[in-house]
């Protein structure tokens, strides 16, 4: 995991976050999501530079979403400078 990713994953870990139950770095399908809340159907991505208008992004995405799942991404500057404004 990155810095970004280790900083939110103190925040979600252990239902700290509302008390919502989230997982790490898990498949769902054919990809691999950053952090996953299966009883609200939520992907949380970090994101860094690289991935600034991914086609493949675009795709995981539209897939995600036709699973019924909602997909939030945060660049991971935004992460590490703004953790609560994340939040």
């Amino acid at each position: 995991m990155t810095d970004a990713e280790y900083r939110l994953w103190y925040f979600l870990r252990a239902h700290r976050f509302g008390g919502v139950k989230f997982k790490r770095q898990v498949p769902v399908g054919p990809y691999i999501a950053d952090f996953a809340c299966f009883d609200r159907k939520l992907i949380i991505e970090v994101d860094g530079g690289q991935h600034a208008e991914s086609a493949r992004d675009a795709r995981r995405d539209a897939w995600f979403l036709d699973q019924g799942f909602r997909v939030l991404r945060f660049w991971s500057n935004d992460v590490l400078k703004n953790t609560q404004g994340v939040l």
